[in-house]
Order: structure tokens, then sequence, then C-alpha cells
């Protein structure tokens, strides 16, 4: 527990950041709307613009997370999270000032370069700074910490955007960026691992063959230099890593492509606003946080990791599937209700291994969504 509190300055850097970035979400849908399809609650160049923005941040994110990865190695983790917090201020402050046309493409140019750098960059680096300053033992508590307090962020910046105006949310959010970013620079202690690391995230495990040795002096580069043939040879070397990663793949590629999609789905069939997505929000992270810090600490002893796999992926595409059919708005209000269990959908013990997978999946993610949404375009 005392590791734990050593992490406080992390945690509400996390905390201040995620509330930064989750309390805009709710307007972005009308704001973007308003700008470019001004009186209509349905838009395909909104969508288009949104999936062709995820395609490019995930390419980006593919080539410049490594680098930065690599980069805290040599030059610490404090060093390098400056760097995408900082940027990301600069979206929220062009939104702050304006949300006409012009400004949005300015902000819709900007975000799209900006996010390239810190869209999966902030949470690989606090996941290294926790396992920088954690025993391999405590890790799986800590990441748990970790995803609690970006559940909270999730939940006070959603709360936030639903009795605030759009002008306020918008003004807010640069606000808390800059405080995140101070906050962080003042506080946060540096960590330069440079490779040293005595509990390391892939080490060779007990009873393997020479040549799964070899194998694992393979996955060891992964620390220095990330690729595609690093990941093959993780998965190569670990059956079940494999298994589980071919799960969180379409798991992922699923709940990526209705993410992208909803909001715009519930504006034009519902009309719902910059509350009322506000209102399905919350309910979505409240359920997911209660799930994380209170359900799963007392299922996860008594039920194996495969039936809570199983039921999370059940509920998922039950939640997916009611989406789609929806007939009243009540429907999408009840469906949420759901997501509580779907959030058990990571009760992993090994989480590093299955984390470094989702990781890189995610980065993948924007570009499927893409091609999800010039399907779904038609249908909204």
């Amino acid at each position: 527990m005392e590791k734990l509190a050593g992490l406080r300055h992390l945690f509400v850097t996390v905390l201040l950041g995620g509330f930064s970035g989750f309390i805009v979400i709710p307007a972005i849908t009308d704001v973007t709307m308003s700008a470019l399809c001004p009186g209509k609650d349905e838009c395909s160049l909104a969508i288009y613009l949104t999936g062709f923005q995820q395609a490019i941040i995930g390419l980006g994110t593919v080539v410049m997370t490594p680098v930065i990865g690599n980069l805290s190695d040599a030059y610490g983790r404090k060093a390098l999270l400056t760097i995408p917090m900082a940027l990301s201020i600069i979206p929220l402050a062009i939104l702050a000032y304006s949300r006409t046309t012009t400004y949005f493409y300015a902000y819709y140019v900007i975000r799209t370069l900006t996010a390239m750098i810190g869209e999966g960059s902030i949470n690989c680096l606090a996941l290294a700074y926790v396992a920088d300053n954690i025993s391999e033992g405590q890790r799986a508590s800590a990441f748990g910490v970790l995803s609690g307090v970006a559940s909270a962020a999730f939940v006070c910046g959603t709360l936030a955007a639903r009795f605030l105006s759009t002008a306020s949310t918008f003004q807010v959010a640069t606000l808390v960026s800059m405080i995140a970013t101070v906050y962080m620079r003042v506080f946060l202690k540096e960590t330069s691992p440079n490779g040293n690391s005595s509990q390391p995230l892939l080490k060779k495990e007990p009873g393997m063959s020479p040549d799964d040795s070899n194998s694992s002096e393979k996955i060891q580069t992964f620390k220095k230099i990330p690729s595609v043939g690093d990941l093959i040879s993780l998965l190569k070397s670990r059956v079940a890593f494999s298994q589980a990663a071919v799960v969180v793949f379409f798991s992922s590629l699923a709940d990526g492509g209705i993410q992208a999609s909803l909001l715009y789905f519930l504006k034009a069939r519902f009309h719902f606003n910059k509350d009322q997505f506000a209102d399905i929000m919350l309910i979505v992270g409240v359920t997911g946080t209660i799930s994380q810090l209170l359900f799963m600490p007392l299922l996860a002893p008594r039920v194996s990791e495969e039936k809570l796999l199983s039921i999370g992926l059940f509920m998922a595409c039950t939640n997916i599937f009611l989406n789609s059919i929806a007939w009243s708005f009540w429907v999408i209000h009840f469906n949420t209700f759901s997501y509580c269990i779907t959030k058990l959908l990571l009760p992993f013990k090994k989480y590093d291994d299955i984390h470094i997978f989702k990781l890189h999946c995610r980065s993948h993610m924007p570009l499927l969504r893409w091609l999800l949404l010039q399907y779904l375009r038609p249908l909204v």
C-alpha cells in the first residue's frame, strides 16, 4: 500500500488529464454537427470526417507510440509525458475560443496531429511509470487502481459536461488540461529505468526449451525496438496469450466500431443532444467504476477468469445488438446498465502481456473503425 501511495501524484495527473479529455466528449458531436451541417440531425460528412480522423490518428499512433516509449526509456517517463499532455491543450483552446466552421476545421487538423502523439502514449507512459515503481506481484492491483482512477475521471468529466454550457465545457477542459500538465511537471518524480528493471514486463518463463530461449531473447527486444515482428514472436511463444489476443482483437474491433458511430446514430435516430449524451455516458461511467472497484475484487478470487471473460463477452454482444434494434430512447438507457457486466472483460491476472497486446490493437483500431464507418454512413 505504501508503494501505491507513492503513485498518488500520477493518479492525480491521470485524473485531471482524463477529466479534461472526457468532459468534451458529450459536446463534440453537437459542435461537429453545428459546424458541418447547421440545423440538421443527420450529417454524412461529420461521420466521414470523424472516421477519417480516427484512421489517421491510428496510423500515427502505430509509429509514434513506440518511439515515445523508447525515448522514455532513455530520458524518463515524466519528460516524455510532458509532450502529449502539453499538446493536448491546443485543440481544446481552439474550441474554447470559438466553435464556428473555420475554427472547427482548425481544431480538426490540430487535434488529428496532436492525437497521433498523445492518443496512446499517455496511457502507455502511465502504465510504464507504474511498472517502474511497483513490483511484479503488486502490478495487477496498481493497474486496477489506475483503471479505477481513469473511470472516476470519466464520471467526473461527464457529470460536469451535463451541467455546463458548450462554451464553458471547452473552457473548463482547457483550464484543467493546463493544470494537469503543470501539476505533473511540479509534483511527479522522474523515473528512468534504462532497461535495468529487476521486474521486466516480459521475462523468460520457467521450463522453456533452448529454442524458446531464443524466442525469449527476441521478445526482450520488444522493450527496445517494438515492431510487428516482436508481437508475432510473443504470440508464437505463448499459446494462452495468443488465444486471449484473438479475443481482445475482435472484441476491440466491435467495441471501436460501435463507439465511433453510436453518438451520431443516437442523434439521427432519437435527436439526442449534449445533455442526453452526458446522461448515457454517466450511466456507463458509474456502472463501469462500480464494476471495476467493487465487483471485480469480490468475483475475481471466486470465479475463474474464463467464466468472467465469457460473461463479459456475452454481455458485450447483447449490448451492441440491443443498441442496433433500439426502438425507443428508454431502450438505450436500460441497455447501458449492462455495461457494468461488460466491464468484466478484463479479469486477467497476468495483465502485463494482455495490456501490451491491447495497446497494440488500440493503435490499429481507428483504421478499422473508419472502414466500419464507411459501411454505416449510408444507414445513418
